[in-house]
């Protein structure tokens, strides 16, 4: 889709306008979003509300459409039996899009997060406008297929400012980019752009593994290595949030050297082009990241002790997340999160080396490490946006 240097073709038909609650109400939708349905009595006890309260403050929801009345069923508290509410997940769609230094993966969703559709496109070249073209022209392919659209997520690996701006995007190129306001421009949807390990973390905070918990991390292998972290069912998020510093964490004196010049850290063990790079120059033979895995599981000697030497590493970074964050739960993901699988054994060695035999385990949590998962976590960042409008951190 083009910006204003030529005709514009069709644009995504945008959804109805939402103005979020300024009451109680707001609270209201977002437990029945998050974690219904729910009956009212148990709605009530998880705000503190008494039953005439919760009846006012849900009654504009359900007069528009965004709640509804599920079948009459019994109350396991009271015995009585009750209607619990729940939203009508396909009364809205919103788009999620993974940006990478080469195409743009994007998915439609539902209310919930739920993907109907999924589609991909290949970036022409890095420029701005181009990349923001290529975008909008792929949010117009992935409305096609629902009724309307009430906002568009985009996540990618870099600094973001005000969910609007890219400071820095290295894969990109890109320095001080308004990608936000370029894709509001083009298609006239409200836009978030976010770096897509918090925009990943709000998906599992809001509707994945992380839902039921008040405090868990994500710890995510691929090109690099990213980590999330929610305490008190809030996301920690601060001005260096896609900065990469867990990356540079330092887990092997005696390691291979990351870009930075840092010798033994998380990115120079654990990240994937580093365990590519280290067993393609052990074997003399180019090779791609899921072929060093399967000589692993085969016993090569040599791509067996890369792999279990990167298994260790993730086995300690885990231990030093539990250890200082006391997490409920480690999610652990990314497109090389297969490493968790072929290396567990020495994942578990690493992380008795550094945690206290009296401490209990760890809960971790393998992730599907779909692509996928990025766009809707991209999605996710969308839905808080129209759901909570500017107060979006809130949760």
């Amino acid at each position: 889709m083009n910006s204003s240097r030529g005709a514009q073709p069709s644009r995504p038909e945008p959804a109805p306008a939402w103005s979020p609650p300024a009451d109680r109400s707001l609270a209201v939708m977002l437990e029945v979003l998050i974690h219904g349905p729910l009956s009212r009595t148990e709605i009530a006890r998880r705000l503190d509300l008494s039953q005439p309260s919760l009846s006012r403050l849900s009654a504009p929801l359900l007069e528009g459409g965004l709640l509804v009345e599920g079948e009459e069923r019994s109350d396991g508290r009271t015995g009585r039996p009750s209607r619990p509410l729940d939203v009508v997940a396909d009364s809205r769609h919103f788009i999620g899009v993974k940006l990478t230094g080469d195409e743009a993966l994007g998915v439609v969703t539902d209310l919930r997060a739920n993907v109907v559709a999924s589609s991909a496109r290949s970036l022409p070249s890095r420029d701005p406008e181009e990349v923001a073209d290529a975008l909008a022209a792929l949010a117009l392919e992935l409305s096609a297929g629902v009724p309307a659209v009430a906002a568009l997520g985009v996540g990618l690996g870099g600094l973001v400012n005000g969910r609007n701006e890219v400071v820095r995007a290295p894969f990109l190129g890109w320095a001080r980019v308004p990608l936000g306001r370029m894709l509001r421009d083009r298609t006239d949807l409200p836009t978030i752009v976010e770096n897509d390990l918090v925009a990943l973390t709000e998906a599992e905070h809001w509707f994945g593994a992380g839902r039921w918990l008040e405090r868990f991390a994500v710890l995510t292998v691929g090109a690099a290595v990213g980590y999330g972290l929610v305490i008190h069912d809030r996301i920690v998020v601060g001005e260096d949030s896609g900065v990469g510093l867990v990356g540079h964490w330092p887990l092997q004196p005696f390691g291979p050297m990351c870009p930075e010049g840092h010798q033994g850290c998380a990115q120079a063990l654990l990240a994937m082009p580093s365990i590519v790079k280290s067993v393609s120059m052990v074997l003399d033979r180019p090779l791609t990241y899921d072929a060093c895995l399967d000589l692993a599981e085969a016993g090569d000697p040599a791509a067996r002790r890369i792999v279990d030497d990167a298994g260790r590493g993730l086995g300690r970074l885990i231990a030093a997340i539990g250890n200082l964050t006391a997490p409920q739960a480690i999610l652990l993901g990314g497109e090389g999160v297969r490493l968790a699988r072929v290396a567990a054994t020495a994942i578990s060695q690493g992380i008795q080396q550094d945690r206290d035999p009296r401490a209990n385990a760890l809960n971790v949590h393998i992730l599907d490490g779909d692509a996928t998962e990025w766009c809707r976590g991209a999605a996710v960042m969308a839905i808080q946006k129209y759901v909570l409008g500017d107060q979006s951190r809130r949760r």
